[in-house]
């Protein structure tokens, strides 16, 4: 006997994968992809590069979105056909199989519903997050790491791709900051929600009397802007210093000026960028990241203003937005969505797609709230 009511469910996963194909508007999705296919067949498109790049991988992030939804509903009818078979022949390890796919394919249109709130003028993007150590010493250059990995390996275990840009390594151990780039459809958009200040209770393996310590990492994320976007720097607002790039303790890794610290006067921005092997790539690096800072910078006082207009002075980010606790007990908690998890071990490692999928589902109903 079936645990799954499969005729009340399968209607189900159809109705929500219609509701998804509706958002996604599966029709303008496969005009766009028709239209950069044609861009693509363009025999003088390498001619600029830049342009060429951003219509290849454009067209690959369209296929995928296309792809994700068309062969969600052929495994629910694949489902079906399961189903049937099992009850007709009485087969239970069919249907045992069928109650794993059923779970499978939920677990996929959940997904894929969080996806589609993302809307954001720029929730597309490849994501550039930056994280600082914070308040603890040690411990929190230690943590900063810690979450660099945690990051790092989130992304492994989706296949995306990750670049360091840029790391400044504390004198005893761990990051005084560290600049990553994650390339992925949607990067900006599902990470977004990642940005704030994030807390660790443990007891501190750099106290010799083992003491209980709290330490403070904060965590930015920025899109990665394009070359169409509309960013312009007048070179008196810039600063650019050149020196070496360096590795744990200070030691130099380069023997040549090729590292770059690139500042804007006018708001006091500071980038730096030393993964590129030239002085010029990293300038030229150093320049996008800057673009996307002053870019977010832009949207945050436009909507400050809005909110000023509208007489809504409340923050909707806290200072600290998610706690790891290891001592005196086990658990990290995200602030604003109460979402948590008992094994901050599978966290560390990346296990990171709950709080996520809680993160964008708090924020689309904090913007509904906000618009009510």
């Amino acid at each position: 006997m079936a645990s799954i009511d499969f005729s009340a469910e399968i209607p189900q996963l159809r109705s929500t994968l219609g509701s998804i194909e509706q958002v996604t508007d599966v029709s303008a999705l496969e005009a766009r992809i028709a239209e950069l296919e044609k861009e693509a067949t363009d025999q003088n498109l390498w001619d600029d590069v830049d342009n060429a790049q951003r219509v290849t991988s454009a067209l690959s992030h369209a296929q995928t979105e296309l792809r994700r939804v068309t062969e969600l509903g052929q495994r629910i009818d694949d489902l079906e056909i399961m189903v049937e078979l099992s009850a007709e022949e009485n087969d239970a390890e069919a249907l045992a199989e069928a109650e794993t796919e059923f779970a499978s394919i939920r677990k996929s249109l959940d997904e894929l519903e969080v996806r589609t709130l993302l809307a954001g003028e720029y929730d597309e993007r490849n994501a550039v997050i930056t994280i600082r150590a914070g308040a603890g010493g040690v411990d929190a250059a230690d943590f900063a790491e810690m979450l660099l990995r945690m990051y790092l390996r989130w992304a492994e275990r989706h296949g995306y791709p990750t670049k360091v840009m840029d790391t400044s390594y504390a004198e005893e151990a761990g990051l005084k900051s560290v600049t990553f780039e994650v390339s992925a459809p949607f990067a900006y958009g599902t990470l977004s929600v990642e940005g704030g200040t994030h807390r660790l209770v443990r007891i501190s393996p750099f106290d010799n009397q083992g003491r209980r310590q709290t330490s403070f990492a904060a965590v930015e994320v920025i899109p990665l802007i394009e070359s169409t976007d509309s960013i312009d720097i007048p070179d008196n607002e810039l600063k650019v210093d050149v020196f070496r790039s360096s590795g744990p303790g200070g030691q130099s890794v380069n023997t040549t000026d090729s590292a770059v610290r690139m500042t804007h006067l006018p708001t006091g921005i500071v980038v730096s960028m030393q993964d590129e092997k030239s002085q010029i790539q990293n300038r030229a690096a150093a320049l996008r990241v800057m673009q996307s800072r002053l870019l977010v910078l832009k949207k945050e006082q436009e909507a400050a203003e809005r909110k000023e207009l509208a007489g809504d002075v409340k923050a909707s980010w806290g200072d600290q937005m998610r706690s790891y606790v290891l001592n005196p007990y086990q658990m990290v908690k995200d602030l604003r969505t109460e979402y948590q998890e008992g094994n901050p071990s599978s966290v560390f490692d990346g296990e990171i797609d709950e709080f996520i999928d809680a993160g964008i589902r708090w924020r689309a109903e904090q913007g509904k709230a906000a618009n009510a």
